[in-house]
């Protein structure tokens, strides 16, 4: 596929089949990832690639509007950014997200962005806080590192 098929093809999945996504192609993705222009080439963005179930069904339940979907995603990768070496990590973050997203529907892959930086837990109930600091606690993220989204990752259940 050329880059403007990639574009052209690119959108959200959020239904994915029941086939692991194979390390390599993941690697591909964060390697695409590490390639994204960042301000100043401070380069603060940084990835977490998870792939254990139960990690996955807890991170669906971030929010309670949007993320469930995630649940049934073979992987899903956690985009930060480290907020220590640029005020400008949101922006990063994005373009690196992004590049994510390209290079998974280049190699058949299909992915789903969901925020988290400012998302609430619950659109009812502010008593369970935000996304981010839950995710923060459930996959022990460092200080200093901040969590922009989580892009699902799967092959698509549909065409």
């Amino acid at each position: 596929m050329d880059f403007f098929e990639v574009i052209a093809h690119r959108h959200s999945v959020r239904k994915y089949a029941d086939r692991p996504v194979e390390r390599e192609q993941l690697d591909t993705l964060i390697n695409a990832a590490l390639t994204a222009p960042s301000s100043r080439n401070c380069r603060s963005s940084a990835f977490m690639v998870i792939e254990d179930k139960d990690t996955i069904a807890a991170i669906s339940e971030m929010r309670d509007m949007g993320s469930s979907f995630v649940k049934d995603a073979p992987a899903a990768i956690v985009v930060m950014g480290d907020e220590s070496k640029t005020d400008l990590w949101v922006d990063n973050c994005a373009i690196s997200a992004t590049f994510i997203q390209l290079a998974a529907t280049a190699t058949g892959l299909g992915s789903c962005w969901v925020h988290v930086n400012g998302r609430p837990r619950s659109k009812s109930d502010s008593s369970l806080g935000d996304a981010e600091t839950y995710l923060r606690e459930l996959l022990g993220v460092k200080d200093g590192m901040r969590i922009l989204c989580v892009i699902a990752v799967g092959y698509p259940a549909e065409e």
